[in-house]
């Protein structure tokens, strides 16, 4: 699989979006992406087609660490499989403890809790790019 160029320097990136993420929101790993500027080097459009893996593996790396891996869930707005201990129930204990509520379901309400991005200037100020919206 295409990796990225540098995930020394790409994981970090992401962390540092994750961070911003407050409690009881949620993000995606698409929109996460779309923040961060393909690599040096990286085309475009291949970039576009692999880089939400690539947040999804920057975020498996942060499990237990200070990083709030737990907002950061799929597209259609469900907890993906984690292959760590307690994976998808952890994460949504974790959640639900910041006011996430999920659905009959178990699905998140993009509506309710999606996470609009980062302030503009904060963007700027690290060299990223808006945040695709949430639907």
């Amino acid at each position: 699989m295409f990796t990225p160029s540098n995930p020394q320097t790409f994981n970090p990136i992401v962390w540092q979006i994750v961070r911003q993420i407050p409690p009881g929101k949620v993000s995606t790993y698409g929109q996460i992406a779309s923040m961060i500027p393909p690599p040096d080097g990286v085309d475009p459009l291949r970039y576009a087609h692999v880089r939400a893996r690539w947040v999804g593996t920057a975020m498996r790396l942060s499990v237990g660490t200070d990083i709030p891996w737990q907002r950061v869930i799929n597209s259609r707005g469900f907890i993906s499989n984690l292959p760590q201990p307690g994976g998808r129930e952890r994460q949504r204990l974790l959640l639900e403890t910041e006011g996430v509520v999920f659905d009959e379901n178990e699905r998140v309400d993009f509506k309710l809790f999606g996470w609009e991005g980062p302030p503009q200037d904060w963007l700027q100020a690290h060299g990223l790019l808006p945040p695709r919206p949430l639907k």
